[in-house]
């Protein structure tokens, strides 16, 4: 197969191994690793004293020039190829490993440098399946790989590991020592040394299919073949014409899963597979139930509800930058009247920062205490901290759910009114100190945003390398979200869609508002269910992800969300806040958000819709 490789996003993936002798391997790794980093290649070298066998992928043109750097020395001149084409690069780094053997099989007096089986061409072996010729296909791979395809009507070993091949081939019948065996793998290296085996137990007309499978596919295609053939990258499988198929592994148990078992319940991508599915559930209940004991523990009572001292800090934006401490202040939080700031900054509740991190709202006091003068300039970038003694924190709803967690991710079904991040008069009622307590030392990261008053499904990843991954696809507006609403009115049409641009900015009340100058915003729409008392249910999924963008969209349209305390009826606007927990809902909700993992695959998590969107329809 030699197809042009011009797509960049392309890679040529080649596998070859050959049996010889080799001496100095510290060198050659050196020399391989080398030239590989040189190229951008990634994938699998191994070398041992009796060979070399490799997996790689890169550009053509870097694997022809690897491929002319290999080849250069004497011992690798003859050095044959598979190669198949993948739409990405299915390995994540590049191994060089000097091994005892290139493929393990443990059978001393089995040196395939100095003797193998008999040689089969793809063509030939086709020739004699086409003609019914009596001859036994012996798969020689591991059970793993034969559910993936093998021969029709091929003998399979049953074993795990290369390493239990010869007690398998105890297992086969006497009379087979004297009739023709083809035996196959994937790329024929295995049946290097499992011939010469079946030769010293007897068996006296064994061949190996020469290349293997995939070399099968390419010369043959997929007659007298049934199924796919499993490679080891992150492709899983392969199919005739040397295609990438939909299986997938899981991250679990490794095991390969068929695309109709993607189908079943029991898989969910990461987590589990039909085969793990039962003991990963049981983990899984039994790990969420701790965490919501220990949740429990720490919202009981609420955190923010016993009398603390905290410290909130006063970053000077670089529009300050020379303002009167006093000026800044005002005009920063003009919700405080000016003679308030005057009066704490005299009696010292205004101090220089203190760089205490993560663990700033331990502290009982400030380390220093220095008076400031209310003229005193401050500078761009410069930090205050607003002491804040016997600080109690207005109640919120702290019926938090842990719905789901593994090592990447930790699922939350947020109630609501409940702030997501520390601001304003929230400090330790929110679901990130929650969290933080519950999973103390980690402190898990939010991957995206959910206001105060919306509830729903919140992502949080374990990991900063996760984070990493994770955040931009939220930025690129890869990830889907899908939201309930329910609005005053009965919308027209079934389904509609907004795409007003929103402003760059708050205006007025904080709020931000439709600008035709702003940044660009669309969410579509569709009507579930229209309510007796002239509100309707919707379905809701933005598009891009600007702030308050729902809210604002719907309100614009003239459907504003029930309960909304900022986007009022008759096109009229108020103070943005955070509603009481004994007061009406916003009924605004994230009901599920579909993203891909650290491995590439597709995750989905959902929390149940509430109450309020499951009225009956009109």
């Amino acid at each position: 197969m030699s197809a042009a490789l011009d797509q960049p996003s392309q890679a040529l993936n080649i596998s070859a191994y050959k049996f010889v002798a080799l001496d100095d391997l510290e060198s050659r790794r050196q020399q391989l690793r080398a030239k590989v980093t040189s190229l951008d290649l990634r994938g699998t070298i191994l070398l041992s004293p009796e060979g070399i066998n490799l997996f790689i992928a890169g550009a053509r043109s870097a694997i022809d020039r690897f491929l002319d750097f290999l080849r250069a020395d004497p011992l690798f001149s003859d050095l044959e190829t598979k190669e198949s084409i993948s739409e990405y690069q299915p390995f994540n780094r590049m191994l060089i490993k000097i091994k005892s053997e290139i493929i393990a099989f443990g059978v001393d007096g089995v040196n395939p440098i100095h003797r193998s089986s008999p040689k089969l061409a793809a063509t030939e072996l086709k020739k004699w399946l086409d003609a019914g010729n009596k001859v036994h296909l012996l798969d020689t791979r591991n059970d793993y790989e034969v559910e993936v395809g093998t021969f029709d009507n091929a003998i399979v070993p049953g074993i795990d590991n290369f390493r239990d091949f010869p007690a398998a081939v105890d297992r086969l019948p006497e009379r087979m020592k004297e009739e023709p065996v083809v035996m196959f793998c994937t790329g024929g290296i295995r049946c290097e040394k499992a011939g010469p085996y079946m030769e010293q137990a007897g068996f006296q007309k064994v061949y190996q299919l020469e290349g293997g499978i995939l070399k099968y596919f390419e010369d043959c295609g997929g007659d007298h073949y049934n199924g796919d053939c499993f490679v080891f990258d992150q492709r899983v499988a392969v199919d005739s014409e040397l295609a990438e198929t939909e299986h997938t592994q899981c991250y679990i148990c490794q095991e390969v899963v068929s695309p109709d078992e993607q189908q079943s319940e029991k898989y969910v991508a990461g987590i589990s597979c039909p085969r793990c599915y039962r003991e990963r559930a049981d983990q899984m209940a039994d790990r969420l139930a701790k965490r919501n004991a220990r949740l429990q523990d720490v919202i009981s009572p609420l955190p923010g509800s016993q009398p603390y001292f905290n410290m909130r800090p006063l970053n000077v934006p670089a529009r300050f930058d020379g303002h009167r401490l006093l000026d800044f202040l005002t005009e920063w939080h003009p919700q405080v009247p000016r003679e308030e700031w005057l009066a704490r900054i005299e009696t010292s509740r205004i101090v220089p920062g203190q760089r205490y991190g993560r663990r700033r709202r331990k502290m009982k006091s400030p380390v220093e205490i220095v008076p400031l003068s209310p003229d005193r300039e401050v500078r761009g970038g410069e930090r205050f901290e607003h002491l804040l003694p016997e600080t109690t924190e207005p109640a919120v709803n702290g019926h938090i759910e842990l719905v789901f967690e593994d090592d990447q991710f930790i699922v939350v079904n947020k109630p609501a009114p409940l702030p997501l991040h520390p601001s304003g008069r929230f400090n330790r009622n929110t679901v990130q100190y929650i969290l933080d307590e519950v999973y103390r030392p980690e402190h898990p990261l939010p991957a995206h945003r959910l206001d105060a008053n919306t509830s729903g499904v919140l992502l949080f990843c374990r990991k900063r390398s996760v984070a990493k991954l994770v955040q931009p696809q939220f930025e690129n507006r890869t990830v889907r979200k899908t939201y309930l609403a329910r609005v005053h009115g009965h919308p027209v049409d079934d389904q509609f869609m907004c795409n007003a641009p929103i402003g760059t900015s708050p205006g007025e009340k904080g709020l931000r508002l439709i600008d035709p100058d702003g940044h660009n915003a669309e969410t579509e729409f569709q009507v579930l269910r229209r309510l007796d008392d002239g509100t309707a249910v919707l379905q809701v999924t933005p598009l891009t992800g600007r702030t308050n963008q729902i809210r604002l969209h719907l309100w614009h349209l003239g459907f504003p969300i029930v309960g909304d305390p900022a986007y009022l009826s008759d096109s009229q606007t108020a103070e943005n806040r955070t509603l009481s927990v004994d007061g009406a809902q916003m009924c605004l909700h994230a009901l599920s958000l579909s993203l891909h993992d650290r491995n590439g695959e597709h995750r989905e998590f959902s929390v149940p819709a509430p109450t309020w969107a499951e009225m009956t329809e009109n």
